[in-house]
């Protein structure tokens, strides 16, 4: 009683209590950040967070703009190669033929759809998206540099046709591959707003070599193409991510594919569409100088115009091929540039020729990006769909190889006529082989999705 009583005792089993009070709280505190610390990594762990993010996503749209820019730099420098063409043959290889000089180009493309569609894909699918485009970046640039500083045809052969060319090939499918990933609806249209890249690039790229090359001189016009393409590069490389890689490694060949009569169609189609597709690319300006309705300047602006039709004819088409499917697209499409095509003899002032390049841009543009999602559609076994895109790209890559040469070999053998009845018929062909592929498929009611 006496020290209940006391003072000092009191004070000092307040001070007790309030310490142990003050521990309990102190714990309980730690005990919950404990809790919200480790939370985030149950969450982490925990399966919900596997769930593709939606369309919005700032990564999904990050994305896209990777992709833009590996086509910008990929596809975009290929179709570039015109305006080297038509300097090539006034100036730095005046001695070779159109058709030798077309070769270059045809190789570059060739290597791009190769390698891009068959090297690729097992190292692709064993998780090294970051080397692929590290890897391609510097062959890119580096083939570029070395183009600037090439005097020969062979060192150039080797420089922008087989440098720049596998340099691409490296960089098209993660272009290609990672976006589908990231968005469960209207991937069609973000792949064709990545895809667009390559026409942006092709308007972009021939203004700086044109500007620049008479300013100062091949070596350092083509030496500021690489620096810019190094700049760019730099988007996929910090940001581009796959969500997820094959847990098992895809064959490069599936032969029992070959036995679908619709996949085996299609792809023949590619090939004669490929063929054609780009010739005008190479050959307009070239034309539409030698009939004399434009200067020389006049006649390089119309490689960028029918690049600019094809920015319009990869977002455009796509949007729709979401709602009606790419096959219904696919045919009318490579039959309006037959149309196009065979129309090109008519041309005979800068309104026509403009004319003609923006349509033709258009519905080639289309046909390039397309073919990916009608893949898709064709493919039988979906889990090996990697493995059926990089056997079609080797359709459509023979196609790009012979197609321009032979083009240049006709010019130098028929005239005019040569290359634009070989671009006409091999767009009729392809229309036709893809129609065959898409009514074998689906049958011939127009009316369904396919």
């Amino acid at each position: 009683m006496a020290a209940s009583m006391d003072p000092s005792y009191d004070m000092d089993d307040k001070i007790a209590n309030d310490r142990e009070r003050n521990l309990s709280e102190s714990s309980s505190t730690t005990a919950m950040e404990e809790k919200t610390e480790e939370e985030p990594q149950d969450l982490e762990e925990s399966p919900v967070q596997l769930v593709p993010p939606p369309s919005s996503n700032t990564l999904a749209l990050l994305q896209v703009l990777g992709g833009f820019v590996l086509m910008f730099n990929s596809w975009g420098i290929a179709n570039t190669f015109g305006a080297y063409q038509t300097f090539y043959e006034a100036n730095l290889l005046k001695n070779e033929s159109p058709s030798n000089i077309s070769w270059i180009g045809s190789i570059q493309a060739f290597l791009l759809l190769i390698v891009g569609g068959v090297v690729t894909g097992p190292i692709f699918d064993a998780g090294y998206l970051r080397a692929l485009v590290l890897v391609g970046s510097v062959l890119v640039v580096f083939g570029m540099m070395m183009t600037s500083l090439c005097t020969e045809y062979w060192q150039i052969v080797l420089a922008q046709g087989v440098v720049v060319g596998a340099g691409s090939g490296c960089m098209m499918l993660p272009a290609i591959a990672v976006i589908p990933q990231y968005f469960t609806t209207k991937r069609a249209f973000a792949t064709g707003v990545a895809a667009s890249g390559s026409s942006i690039g092709g308007v972009i790229y021939p203004i700086v070599f044109h500007k620049l090359q008479p300013q100062i001189g091949f070596g350092w016009a083509t030496r500021i193409i690489g620096f810019i393409a190094l700049a760019t590069l730099m988007v996929p490389i910090l940001c581009m991510r796959a969500k997820v890689f094959p847990s098992q490694k895809r064959p490069i060949i599936d032969f029992k594919v070959l036995r679908e009569v619709p996949w085996d169609l299609f792809n023949v189609g590619s090939f004669f569409g490929f063929m054609g597709m780009y010739i005008p690319f190479y050959y307009i300006s070239t034309y539409s100088f030698e009939k004399g309705f434009v200067d020389e300047n006049l006649a390089f602006y119309l490689l960028t115009i029918i690049n600019t039709g094809s920015i319009f004819g990869r977002i455009v088409p796509n949007f729709f091929a979401d709602k009606v499917g790419p096959l219904n697209i696919t045919a009318p499409w490579c039959l309006f540039c037959s149309i196009i095509a065979f129309s090109w003899l008519s041309v005979s002032s800068l309104g026509q020729a403009v004319v003609f390049c923006l349509f033709y841009g258009f519905f080639s543009g289309t046909f390039v990006s397309i073919v990916g999602p009608a893949l898709v559609t064709l493919s039988p076994d979906l889990s090996l769909i990697g493995t059926h895109m990089g056997m079609a790209f080797t359709f459509s890559a023979m196609g790009l190889l012979v197609g321009n040469p032979v083009a240049g070999v006709l010019l130098n053998k028929y005239g005019w006529i040569g290359p634009a009845m070989l671009c006409g018929t091999a767009n009729v062909l392809a229309a036709i082989f893809v129609f065959i592929a898409r009514v074998n498929r689906y049958g011939w009611k127009m009316t369904v999705k396919a």
